[in-house]
This record gives C-alpha cells, structure tokens and sequence, in this order.
C-alpha cells in the first residue's frame, strides 16, 4: 500500500478529500507533488464516488515512485471498500 485512506459518513451529499503528507516522504516539491497526484484521481473520478464520505489520505514513504494509474487504481479499490462499510 502506497497510502492509508480514512473516511467517515458526511451530510454534504457527496465526497470530500483531505490529503497529508509528511517531509518523511521527500522534499516540498515531491510532497506537492503527491497532493495533486491525488486531487486529480479525486477529480477524474469524482462521477464514480457516489458515497457521502470525508476522505483522508495518508501518504507513506516510496509513494513518488508509484505512477498515476496505480496510484488511481489503489485509490478507487480502497475507496469502494470504504463506502461499502459504511453502508450499514
């Protein structure tokens, strides 16, 4: 796992993001980097994330290796795991 994802029911209506990443992970630019890695995915797929969920990801070390569409693919899994346990 390159990231740890933490969601939480909401009354918005749809899905929220929140995003940290610690100077363990690299410098200013790498971590930047990483922040709009994840605000994309979010974006591009913000039509399939039907759950009223606030996200939080955190990043872990060895993530700027990782290329976007893993990074989108272990994003929507962890995501879909998400809304399913919540679901109740």
């Amino acid at each position: 796992m390159s990231f740890t994802m933490f969601g939480l029911p909401n009354d918005q209506g749809g899905p929220r993001l929140g995003i940290t990443v610690t100077r363990k992970v690299g410098n200013a630019v790498r971590r930047n980097r990483i922040k709009r890695l994840f605000r994309e995915i979010f974006r591009q797929n913000q039509h399939q994330l039907d759950a009223a969920l606030d996200l939080v990801i955190n990043a872990h070390r060895g993530i700027d290796t990782d290329e976007f569409r893993a990074l989108e693919s272990e994003f929507l899994i962890t995501f879909r795991r998400l809304a399913r346990g919540t679901r109740n």
